[in-house]
């Protein structure tokens, strides 16, 4: 049966954000989309594990978030909509809470709109993570969020799908600068300390997608929070898993049957002084 595709939407490349909700068991994807998460999970199959623990810890991140007083979230690279969204989730622990979603995907975008039902609370925003001043400027996040209070800056399973040449250390460094102290920027990232030959066939099966699969060493992975404070343990977490020592994280729901393979993965939440 032949599927179809939306005006504009090319259904033959695959797409990050459509194979990221496959992994999920979601619907919002393609042929092509899924052929190549098949491939990256006849290498990795815990892949799917890991994408819907990342889902998890972002709930759990936003959770955290609003029991330290936060009401104001901007998440960059925010994909399809899926279960326990951010808004749902930090409206559910404050009801004050504001949300902006951004990604640079035409259907994201359309997709995110069609599922807010209170645009007083929440927006999503078709625009360029990688052009911080545009985001930071743009209407709607002006019209949401009051830059001179503290927000969180979510940025999780985003930043190994930006090439070096993109200087990710450089945006995320001019973002760090536009938040007001009190603010946190929360990470999850794909390292490339262990398991790099698997890492690596993976990088080469998305050098068909839309965007390139970067890993980084968990130095690299750090250096994105620049002076912020990490909150307790107190520095960038490898593995992800059931770490007693983090207040946000369940013991119970760990990423990955084989704790090796969740080493693959990295998160920390720090806070601006």
């Amino acid at each position: 049966m032949k599927e179809e595709a939306p005006q504009g939407v090319d259904p033959h490349t695959p797409n990050v954000a459509r194979m990221y909700d496959y992994f999920l068991g979601g619907k919002d994807n393609f042929q092509a989309d899924r052929n190549l998460a098949d491939q990256v999970l006849s290498v990795i199959p815990e892949t799917r594990d890991g994408t819907r623990e990342n889902r998890a810890l972002i709930g759990r991140f936003v959770r955290y978030l609003c029991e330290q007083g936060i009401t104001q979230f901007l998440d960059l690279g925010s994909g399809l909509p899926a279960q326990e969204n951010v808004h749902e989730v930090a409206l559910r622990h404050s009801p004050d809470a504001r949300v902006v979603y951004v990604d640079n995907d035409p259907v994201v975008a359309t997709h995110g709109r069609a599922l807010l039902a209170d645009p007083d609370r929440v927006a999503m925003v078709l625009g360029d993570v990688r052009r911080p001043k545009e985001i930071l400027s743009h209407p709607e996040v002006r019209g949401l969020l009051d830059l001179d209070r503290p927000v969180a800056l979510l940025m999780m399973f985003l930043l190994h799908l930006i090439p070096d040449e993109d200087d990710p250390q450089g945006f995320v460094a001019a973002y760090r600068g536009a938040l007001a102290p009190g603010s946190y920027l929360a990470i999850s990232h794909v390292g490339s300390d262990s398991h790099s030959s698997l890492t690596d066939r993976v990088s080469q099966f998305y050098e068909r997608a839309n965007m390139p699969f970067r890993p980084r060493p968990g130095e690299e992975i750090s250096a994105f929070f620049g002076d912020f404070e990490f909150i307790p343990p107190g520095h960038l977490v490898n593995g992800v898993g059931p770490d007693l020592e983090w207040p946000y994280v369940d013991p119970n729901t760990p990423i990955f049957l084989d704790p090796e393979l969740a080493l693959m993965g990295y998160a920390a939440i720090a806070r601006k002084p």
